[in-house]
C-alpha cells in the first residue's frame, strides 16, 4: 500500500483508548487490554482499516511495517499516548491477512529492533515471525449447551475428572509417501480424532501442551513469543476453536498449559522490547532464569500484570477454555529458586518468598473465578508451599488443583524396584495419605516422566514383559482409585515402550499386540469405570471419601481400603498386590456383610493378565479382622489391583 494520502491524516488524531482506559492501564486493572491493545480492524468515520495500539514507553519512536508499506519503516509512523507510554495509529485501507510487525527505536543507545505484536492473534509460520492481523469474532460457536450447563456440571472438584495430556504435534502424524516423512495434522483433524479417541476411552478432560506461538519446536511450547496467538503449526484461530467446539459438543472439557513464569530472549519477543527492560526485571538476579535461559517477568509491574491477566481471560473468553494449568508455579513462588547464594535478591522483608508473583497469583485466580466461575485452575507446584489450592479469602493461592508431585515421585520410586524390594519401600506407598487432604490434589503421570532418559511408563517397571505390564495395570488401577483427580500423559495408556519425542507421532502400531491392546482395553474399562463411580471422585479431599483396611502389610506388599462416595452406602473395596506371588486366601476386614461383587481385576486374561480373581465377587464372613466385625477371604492374583463393590443395605 503507498503511504497514507492527505486527506486520510485526521483519521488518525483520534484514538480507541478513553480516558477511563488510560486510568485502568496505569492501575493494573485492564483486563480486557486485548480488546483494543494489538492490530483491530474498525471503521472511522466510514473507511475501514486496522488500529495498532502498543506499549513502548521509553521508545523514541515506533512504525508500523509489513507487506503494505514494503517494511519500510519512515511510511507509518505511531503517535504516542505520553501519560501511559503507549503507541497508536490507525492505518485505513488494509485489512485482515496483513503481516506486520513493530519497528521500535528506543530512546536509549541508538537501539532498533523489529518486534512481533505482543497482543498479535496470529502469526507466520515459523521460521517467519511476522505477525497477521486476524479477526476473531466472526467463528460461530456450537458449544452452547455445554457453556451454559455442561461446563458447570463437568467442571468442579466433586466430579470426575480424568485428564488427557495431549501434545498436538506428535499424537498422531500425517505420512507423506512421497517425501517418506511424517507432517503435522491440522487442529481440524485432530478435533475429528482427539474427540473421538477421548470419548472411546473415557478421559473427561484434554490439557493441551502449550499452543501459544513459540519458534522452537524443541520448547514444547513452553518458550512462547506470542501469548496471544496459536501457533500457525497447525491452523489458524477458527480451526482451533473448531478443535475446541468439538470436544464441548462430546462433552470434554479443555484445559491448556499456560506460562506466565518465564518468556525467551528471542529479538521477536518480549524481551528488552523498548531497549528497556519492559516486562522483565533489569537486574538478571530477579530478571532471569539461568538454569532454562529465560526471562522472568516483573510482576509488580501495572502493565505487565495487564498484559498477563488479560491473557488468561483472552483464552477463557475467546476460545471457550475450561481451565488453566499454570506452569512452574514453584519458580515464580520463590526467588531463589534454581540459584545459589549471591544470585537473588531478598523481598523487603529479608526472606526468598516472591511477593509480586504471590500477589499476582491470588489476583489472577480471583479475577479468573470471577468472570468464569466454573473454570479449573491447576497449579504445578513442586514445594511444600501451603494452600495452593485454598481460596484467598482463606489466605491461599487461589487454585481449584495442585498437582501431587509427592505422590507422583513416591510411586515412581516404589515401582521401579523389584518385588522382592518393594517391602523395604512400603512407607512410599502409603505415605501420600498422610497429606492426600491438605490440598485438592491431581495425581500426575505428566510428559515430564518419560523424557531426558527417564524411559516411558512402561519400561520403567521391572521384571518380564509380563510383569511389566502387569506392573503397570496395578499402578494405573492404584492411581485411579486413590484420592484425588488425575492426569496422564498420551501413550501411557496403550503402553508406549518409547520415550517421548516431539518430533515423532506415539507408537500407535503396538496396539496390534495383545499385550498393549490389553492394556489399553483396561484403561477403557477403568476410566469408564471411575465415572461412572461416584465414590472414586465424589469425596476426594477428606476422610470421609477415604478408609485404610490394610495398610501394614510390610511384607507381601499388599494394601486394602475402602473409597465411600457422599452416599456412605455407596463404598468400594480395593486391594492391590505388588509381587507376583498370588495370595489366596487374603483376609481383609471389611465394614459390612454381605456379597462383594469383583467389578474390575486388572489381572483378567481380556487384559492379558493371568485370569486369577474371585469368581466375580464373593460374601463375607462373620469373622472380625482389622478392627471390623466381618471380613473377606480375597484371592489377590499376581500384580494386580482389584475393585469390589460392597453390599447396600
Amino acid at each position: 500500500m503507498a503511504e497514507i494520502k492527505e486527506q486520510d491524516a485526521k483519521l488518525l488524531s483520534g484514538s480507541i483508548l478513553t480516558d477511563f482506559d488510560m486510568q485502568l492501564i496505569g492501575e493494573g486493572n485492564f483486563f480486557k487490554s486485548y480488546e483494543k491493545f494489538g492490530a483491530h480492524i474498525i471503521e472511522r468515520d466510514g473507511v475501514k482499516g486496522v488500529n495498532f495500539l502498543l506499549w513502548a514507553p521509553n521508545a523514541d519512536w515506533v512504525a508500523v511495517i509489513g507487506d503494505f508499506n514494503s517494511w519500510d519503516k519512515t511510511k507509518h509512523l505511531m503517535h504516542k499516548h505520553e501519560s501511559q507510554g503507549v503507541w497508536e495509529l490507525f492505518i485505513p485501507g488494509i485489512g485482515a491477512g496483513e503481516k506486520y510487525k513493530y519497528g521500535i527505536q528506543s530512546h536509549f543507545n541508538g537501539f532498533y529492533v523489529q518486534k512481533c505484536d505482543p497482543y498479535g492473534f496470529f502469526s507466520e509460520m515459523r521460521p517467519k515471525t511476522a505477525s497477521i492481523v486476524f479477526e476473531l469474532d466472526k467463528y460461530e460457536w456450537q458449544d452452547q449447551e455445554w457453556v451454559n450447563e455442561g461446563r458447570a456440571k463437568h467442571n468442579n472438584i466433586y466430579k470426575p475428572v480424568s485428564i488427557y495430556e495431549l501434545h498436538l504435534g506428535s499424537w498422531r502424524r500425517r505420512w507423506n509417501s512421497s517425501s517418506h516423512d511424517e507432517s503435522y495434522l491440522t487442529y481440524r483433524e485432530l478435533a475429528d480424532q482427539v474427540v473421538e479417541y477421548i470419548t472411546e476411552m473415557g478421559f473427561t478432560h484434554i490439557e493441551i501442551m502449550p499452543i501459544t506461538e513459540h519458534p522452537f519446536d524443541g520448547s514444547w511450547g513452553y518458550q512462547t513469543t506470542g501469548y496471544y496467538a496459536v501457533t500457525s503449526r497447525f491452523g489458524d484461530p477458527y480451526d482451533f476453536m473448531y478443535l475446541v467446539d468439538k470436544c464441548h459438543q462430546h462433552n470434554i472439557g479443555v484445559i491448556l498449559d499456560w506460562v506466565p513464569a518465564h518468556f525467551p530472549k528471542d529479538s521477536i519477543g518480549l524481551g528488552y522490547f523498548d531497549g528497556t527492560h519492559l516486562y522483565e526485571h533489569s537486574d538478571p538476579r530477579q530478571g532471569e532464569h539461568t538454569e532454562w535461559g529465560t526471562l522472568i517477568f516483573n510482576y509488580g509491574r501495572n502493565e505487565v500484570r495487564n498484559f498477563l491477566l488479560s491473557n488468561a481471560l483472552f483464552w477463557l473468553g475467546k476460545y471457550h477454555i475450561d481451565g488453566l494449568r499454570v506452569d512452574a508455579v514453584a519458580s515464580m513462588l520463590y526467588l531463589d529458586y534454581a540459584r545459589n547464594p549471591g544470585e537473588w535478591i531478598p523481598n523487603r522483608y529479608g526472606g526468598r518468598e516472591n511477593l509480586e508473583a504471590i500477589d499476582f497469583i491470588k489476583r489472577f485466580n480471583e479475577r479468573v473465578h470471577l468472570e468464569f466461575p466454573n473454570t479449573l485452575t491447576c497449579a504445578e507446584e513442586s514445594t511444600d508451599w501451603p494452600m495452593v489450592s485454598w481460596p484467598t479469602y482463606a489466605g491461599g493461592l487461589g487454585f481449584d488443583l495442585k498437582w501431587n508431585m509427592g505422590w507422583m515421585h513416591d510411586m515412581l520410586e516404589y515401582m521401579k524396584n523389584e518385588p522382592i524390594y518393594r517391602r523395604y519401600h512400603h512407607n512410599s506407598l502409603t505415605f501420600s495419605l498422610m497429606y492426600a487432604f491438605s490440598e485438592n490434589f491431581i495425581l500426575p503421570l505428566s510428559h515430564d516422566e518419560v523424557v531426558h532418559l527417564k524411559r516411558s511408563l512402561l519400561d520403567k517397571m521391572p521384571g518380564d514383559m509380563w510383569q511389566k505390564f502387569a506392573n503397570l495395570r496395578a499402578f494405573y488401577g492404584y492411581m485411579f482409585t486413590h484420592p484425588g483427580k488425575k492426569l496422564l500423559f498420551m501413550g501411557g495408556e496403550f503402553g508406549q515402550w518409547k520415550e517421548w519425542n516431539e518430533r515423532e507421532a506415539l507408537q500407535w502400531e503396538l496396539l496390534q499386540y495383545d499385550t498393549h491392546s490389553g492394556l489399553s482395553k483396561f484403561m477403557k474399562d477403568l476410566l469408564h469405570l471411575y465415572r461412572n463411580e461416584p465414590a472414586l471422585y465424589e469425596v476426594d479431599t477428606s476422610w470421609e471419601g477415604f478408609q485404610w483396611l490394610e495398610s501394614s502389610d510390610v511384607d507381601n506388599s499388599t494394601i486394602a481400603f475402602l473409597r465411600r462416595a457422599k452416599d456412605h452406602n455407596d463404598e468400594l473395596i480395593i486391594a492391590c498386590n505388588l509381587t507376583p506371588v498370588p495370595r489366596q486366601g487374603h483376609r481383609i476386614g471389611v465394614p459390612k456383610p454381605g456379597y462383594y461383587q469383583e467389578i474390575l481385576n486388572s489381572d483378567s486374561e481380556s487384559y492379558w493378565g493371568s485370569n486369577m480373581g474371585n469368581g466375580g465377587g464373593l460374601d463375607s464372613e462373620n469373622v472380625a479382622w482389622g478392627g471390623h466385625y466381618h471380613s473377606v477371604k480375597l484371592t489377590l492374583p499376581p500384580l494386580s489391583t482389584i475393585i469390589l463393590r460392597s453390599p447396600r443395605p
